[in-house]
């Protein structure tokens, strides 16, 4: 399950997020820029504030001195936040700090923070997880350059993500995020997705967090246990005939179509080392939303095209029928949707296109299983 964090400068504005269901309280000043430290007696009036009701994270300025910025570290774990994050420099003594910080890491969880728009190193995350770090985060050093998900392309998004899994890390995600931003960002599998400027009014991040806005983001982001058990326990009753479903023969029709992209596919030697054109048409099924003009109803096309993204980064796939079984199974994985028709052509193996067309319906039990 992803967590949302809430990223405030004050006791107040600490309790919105409570009170709107923020799952992590992040201490940090906007106005310092992206990762910006709050004054520590100001750190611990909001773990004051919040009283052991949501965790609380806070950010340290990294001394250039390894000795110093253990000390910092250590004065910020005082406040008594559980986590402790940091800008990872771009320097070549970046190797011997993240060591340096590797006997604090067994008893502090330490969140190293990389920019997405200075050229990260992903080749580090390695020698983070030996040093026992709890997590990384993507995030943008600019933000009034564009979002997360302008500087790095969601393929790499969940390469990011599933190299941390594979190191036992936590991935974070932020940046500028806004709320279409959430749907796709989701189907990268981070653990923490992180807001400051999306919780604000009129996406200000220097103004301060507005009701409104953090609920948005919060009903953005599946939550609750209990509610997947509700859903799973409907979608059982409707597979048994006991119940119908809700709006059965109410849905709308969601499409991507005349999608053409550069694709690395084919099973013949010669269709191996370059790509060739494909079209994408994909039509899907959606339970219809009682309200029609708020992102909370909307399963957008955007998620469709990053799905398409995330397989072809995978590289040379021989056949168009994987790839239109996998992005059946990635669309249906959002639960608004009934049904899924995927069309995947090759333009360039002869005059018209060639290619497969198929259909695929979202299991009764589908709910139940992602649950588990």
């Amino acid at each position: 399950m992803t967590l949302m964090l809430a990223s405030v400068l004050s006791r107040e504005e600490a309790e919105v997020a409570l009170a709107h269901g923020a799952d992590i309280i992040d201490c940090k000043d906007p106005a310092r820029g992206a990762l910006g430290a709050l004054p520590l007696a100001q750190v611990a009036d909001i773990v004051a504030a919040v009283g052991g009701r949501r965790p609380v994270s806070a950010v340290v300025d990294l001394p250039h001195d390894v000795a110093h910025a253990r000390r910092a570290f250590e004065e910020a774990a005082a406040t008594g936040v559980e986590f402790v994050k940091f800008a990872l420099p771009l320097t070549p003594d970046a190797g011997e700090i993240v060591a340096a910080l590797a006997p604090l890491a067994q008893r502090l969880r330490i969140v190293a923070v990389l920019f997405a728009d200075l050229g990260p190193d992903f080749e580090v995350l390695p020698a983070l997880a030996a040093a026992g770090f709890h997590g990384a985060m993507l995030d943008t050093a600019h933000k009034g350059k564009g979002r997360l998900i302008d500087m790095m392309p969601v393929g790499a998004l969940s390469d990011f993500t599933a190299r941390c899994r594979e190191l036992g890390l936590a991935a974070g995600l932020a940046g500028a995020l806004e709320p279409p931003d959430v749907p796709r960002l989701l189907v990268t599998g981070p653990e923490v997705l992180g807001f400051r400027g999306a919780l604000c009014a009129h996406g200000d991040r220097r103004a301060g967090i507005d009701a409104d806005a953090t609920a948005l983001i919060r009903d953005l982001i599946p939550t609750r246990r209990e509610q997947i058990d509700t859903l799973a326990a409907e979608w059982a009753l409707i597979a048994r005939g006991y119940i119908e479903p809700p709006g059965l023969n109410e849905t709308d029709c969601v499409f991507l179509h005349d999608y053409v992209v550069p694709v690395e596919v084919g099973a013949y030697a010669h269709e191996y080392g370059h790509t060739q054109r494909v079209r994408f048409n994909v039509d899907a099924e959606v339970a219809r939303a009682d309200v029609t003009d708020d992102m909370r109803s909307v399963f957008s096309y955007d998620v469709i095209m990053d799905a398409i993204k995330v397989i072809l980064s995978g590289g040379h796939i021989a056949m168009v029928e994987t790839i239109a079984e996998r992005l059946a199974e990635s669309v249906l994985l959002h639960e608004r949707v009934r049904c899924v028709t995927v069309q995947v052509e090759k333009l360039d193996v002869a005059p018209g296109a060639v290619g497969v067309k198929i259909r695929r319906e979202r299991h009764p039990d589908a709910l139940r299983i992602k649950g588990n």
